[in-house]
């Protein structure tokens, strides 16, 4: 984790982290922006959350929004229009349940259309700055999997698995290194374990193609 942490000073970061920093860990962007990323390419992400809070940067005057006033606004991400129905009726429920907050509860958060752990953690870590969440991603899932330090299927189990296999003080940063490693180096396919930092610790498990590239 130390050398993962120097590495990836002067890699892109993943969209909603640059998100998170541009507009100093607003709760509320910081979940939109979460909210549409799944599945989509982090440029997509941050294109769409940019034209989206440039009309609307508040539950409440997003929530004024059509649904294919957001669906205009935030394609071509992926599943754009599910996503633009989460958008409005999490606003709605912000609103109408939370004052206009975003709550700041595991338990809370996931009653909100559309979010789901991975989406809860990020802005628990990001927003809120807690130190007691790991956010699992596909690349946290595969990397970590991949590194030797779990063995699981799916990304809530790995969850699960990371608490106790890893230091309480890495686990707020894990997302961000896995996610910012996986996009540039530790690929699903080809990855660069060449000129990987790390590549001493690591038991390529289910790596079968390794290409410096």
């Amino acid at each position: 984790m130390r050398t993962l942490a120097l590495e990836i000073d002067g890699l892109e970061l993943p969209a909603v982290e640059k998100i998170s920093n541009s507009q100093e860990e607003d709760p509320f962007q910081v979940l939109i922006a979460t909210l549409l990323s799944a599945r989509t390419q982090d440029a997509t992400t941050l294109a769409a959350s940019t034209r989206l809070f440039r009309v609307a940067r508040t539950p409440r005057t997003m929530a004024r929004l059509s649904v294919r006033q957001i669906e205009r606004l935030i394609y071509p991400v992926s599943f754009y229009r599910h996503k633009a129905k989460h958008v409005k009726a999490t606003c709605r429920m912000l609103v109408s349940r939370f004052g206009g907050r975003v709550p700041t509860t595991m338990e809370e958060l996931l009653t909100l259309p559309g979010v789901g752990r991975k989406t809860a953690n990020l802005v628990l870590i990001l927003a809120f700055k807690s130190l007691e969440n790991i956010c699992v991603d596909t690349h946290v899932h595969r990397i970590s999997n991949r590194l030797g330090w779990v063995r699981t299927n799916t990304p809530d189990e790995t969850e699960q698995a990371l608490y106790r296999a890893t230091a309480s003080r890495w686990w707020p940063y894990i997302n961000l290194y896995l996610v910012t490693w996986g996009q540039n180096v530790c690929r699903p396919v080809y990855p660069r374990c060449g000129t990987c930092a790390i590549e001493p610790y690591c038991p390529r498990v289910g790596v079968t193609v390794t290409a410096k590239r």
